[in-house]
């Protein structure tokens, strides 16, 4: 490992798994990574060595992540806001498309997105977080969000943390006692935010500004995560040679940073992009990690 500028580098990422359409939504669940498989319609787990599995089916398009309720039930964006039964059967927890999900200690689901049509080009408009109870009841938590996107809560719960994606910024809520969102200020800017995670320290892994940049230059990476604290200041950075749409930490002892990555040549390459199915899975170490 090296450092720069007092930025450590992490070593290079070695690949986990390929021959994917899109992936997004990593999530570090019950001893293995979880994803989104976008194109294909699956929710796909994959261990550490390599081997994966499909675990549920999930919408045949993008803009859709996974989470799980305190009882171990899958959370579905999408078209809508979907919960499978223990039994397989899915019931619509709210007839409402939404992005990115995470779920509360509580039981609540945090649901963002815009209501606009990103990928036909439409003109941006503020984007929303809102809160979705076990009965399907919603109700608006956030507003004015420049296109919401991965969200992450510290592990005390206390604070809420969304990738405003079109602002470069991650943007801080505190959570009330009864889930609603106040304080809102910034917790770094700069930066390129899409899928995030946080450690068990309560720093955010998250992409850089120039992830989804074209350079011009072979030989420059094609992205980088780093990780930032409170305020910004930036800690640790690891490379890509793809764009990296989501990272997730988990592994044993949590120890390991799992990153999704995709081909991205603009909005209207995307099902060319699925089709030559180059998406992968990559994980690189931790040293830092208690």
């Amino acid at each position: 490992m090296t450092t720069t500028h007092g930025i450590e580098h992490l070593p290079a990422p070695r690949t986990l798994l390929t021959g994917l359409a899109m992936v997004e939504s990593a999530r570090w669940h019950d001893g293995r990574l979880w994803f989104a498989h976008w194109g294909a319609g699956e929710v796909v787990a994959v261990d550490l060595d390599g081997h994966a599995e499909v675990m549920a089916p999930g919408p045949r398009r993008m803009g859709w992540a996974i989470d799980w309720l305190p009882d171990g039930r899958l959370i579905t964006t999408g078209e809508t806001v979907t919960r499978r039964e223990h039994d397989g059967t899915t019931t619509t927890l709210r007839d409402h498309a939404a992005n990115e999900v995470v779920v509360a200690p509580h039981g609540g689901v945090y649901v963002d997105g815009a209501d606009f049509d990103f990928a036909g080009g439409a003109a941006p408009e503020p984007g929303w977080i809102d809160l979705v109870d076990a009965d399907g009841t919603a109700r608006r938590v956030a507003e004015d969000i420049a296109f919401p996107n991965g969200m992450v809560l510290t592990p005390d719960g206390g604070t809420l943390v969304v990738a405003e994606a079109f602002a470069g910024r991650l943007t801080a809520f505190d959570v009330g006692d009864d889930g609603g969102l106040s304080g809102r200020r910034v917790w770094a800017d700069g930066l390129g935010p899409d899928g995030i995670a946080m450690d068990a320290d309560g720093a955010i892994w998250t992409q850089t500004a120039d992830t989804f940049a074209h350079s011009g230059d072979p030989a420059a990476p094609a992205g980088a995560v780093v990780r930032v604290l409170d305020g910004g200041e930036v800690t640790h950075r690891v490379e890509t040679d793809l764009p990296c749409f989501s990272c997730a930490v988990g592994g044993p002892q949590g120890r390991h940073l799992f990153l999704l990555c995709n081909e991205f040549e603009g909005i209207e390459q995307l099902t060319a992009v699925q089709a030559r199915r180059s998406a992968r899975v990559l994980v690189t170490e931790l040293p830092y990690c208690r």
